[in-house]
This record gives structure tokens, C-alpha cells and sequence, in this order.
């Protein structure tokens, strides 16, 4: 039908329709952004901490570290000819003894790579910790500590606490979540860093008995 001025009549929409014109763009905009949310929380969620790496034992078999979680590690870069081996061996395998019933490891890492002081095989390594000082803490494959080698666990050890491993027997302590909280170079003996250790394992307990 023409209006007076000769034009078609516009038939005019109910003032209600016009925003659900816009409804599903705005509703795709949200779940997108919703989805956008979701997988940046799951990424800071899964961001690496230690105990999220896997490692070849010192008999070659794959193991996940994952296993450690919810105790106390201490992580170790060993070596059989080192003039710090006697002392650090006895005393890592009297912390082991004393703390590891208690949520506590001693993770040890042989490493060649300062002096070539940890020559020999895996299997020979293993026999010399176990015979010569009643090592029982878990043992790994030789590998390589620092550098562009560096296997991804000490990477992350590196990253997180900022110091690289310049020698052996570099002591990293390793809360239950996996997170490097302290850090002592081959100078540093076991029996000073023990009380730091203790009280790591010390409020593993308590929150156990509180637990209960």
C-alpha cells in the first residue's frame, strides 16, 4: 500500500526483535572467550614442575618421577672418583636411612660430565654406590647435568632455582609439589643442609596427622 507521499509503507518490526538479531553472534563470542578461559587455565595448571618429568632408571627401565610426588627429594648429580664421594655418599645414604621412612628420597643422578669422574657403566656405578656404602636410595642413568645437554628434570632444577650445577654433588631440595626450594653447591656438606630437609619432612607429618 502507497503512503500519501506515493511511497511503499513500511511495516514496522516489534522494537523486541532487533536485539535477538544479535543474540547467537554474542552467544558464539562468549563461548569462545569461555573456551579461550578454560584452556589458558589448564595450561597454568599443567605448568611443569620436577616431579611431572620422566627419567631412565639406573637399569635402563623408563619411570615417571611422578611417583616421588607428595614427598621430600633431594637431587643429586654423583660421582664414583670425586673427592667428595666418600663423605657425601655416607652421609646422603645415613639421610636416607633416617628420613626415608618419612616421605623423603634421595634421587641420585650419576653425571661424567665435571672431570670425568663418573666413568664407568651404569651397572658398575650402582654395584660401587650399593657395596661400598649400602646406598638404597633410588639411582639413575648417567647423564648429563648442565648445558644444552641437560636432561629436562635438571633443566627445570636450573630454570626454577636460577643456579646451574658446576661440579658434582650439587644438592637440590625438592618440596611435595615438586617445586625447587633450596639449592647448595659440592661444598656444602649433608649434615648442614640436614636441618632444612627435616623441616621440609617435618610439616609432611604434621599435615598427615592433621588428616587423619
Amino acid at each position: 500500500m502507497l503512503d500519501p507521499e506515493g511511497s511503499v509503507e513500511h511495516q514496522h518490526q516489534p522494537a523486541s526483535s532487533f536485539p535477538k538479531v544479535l543474540l547467537i553472534p554474542l552467544a558464539m563470542l562468549l563461548a569462545i572467550a569461555a573456551l579461550v578461559l578454560l584452556a589458558f587455565s589448564a595450561t597454568r595448571q599443567k605448568e611443569p614442575d620436577f616431579y611431572a618429568f620422566k627419567v631412565v632408571n639406573i637399569r635402563g627401565k623408563l619411570v615417571s618421577l611422578e611417583k616421588y610426588r607428595g614427598s621430600v627429594s633431594l637431587v643429586v648429580n654423583v660421582a664414583s672418583e670425586c673427592g667428595y664421594t666418600d663423605s657425601h655418599y655416607k652421609a646422603l645414604q645415613q639421610l636416607q636411612r633416617d628420613l626415608g621412612p618419612y616421605h623423603f628420597n634421595v634421587l641420585a643422578f650419576p653425571c661424567n660430565q665435571f672431570g670425568q669422574q663418573e666413568p664407568d657403566t651404569n651397572k658398575e656405578i650402582e654395584s660401587f654406590a650399593r657395596k661400598t656404602y649400602g646406598a638404597s636410595f633410588p639411582m639413575f642413568s648417567k647423564i648429563t647435568v648442565s648445558g644444552a645437554g641437560a636432561i629436562p628434570p635438571f633443566k627445570y632444577l636450573i630454570e626454577s632455582t636460577g643456579e646451574e650445577p658446576t661440579w658434582n654433588f650439587w644438592k637440590y631440595l625438592v618440596d611435595p609439589n615438586g617445586k625447587a626450594v633450596k639449592v647448595w653447591d659440592s661444598t656444602v656438606s649433608v649434615e648442614e643442609i640436614r636441618p632444612h630437609v627435616t623441616e621440609l619432612v617435618r610439616k609432611i607429618i604434621l599435615k598427615k596427622k592433621d588428616e587423619l
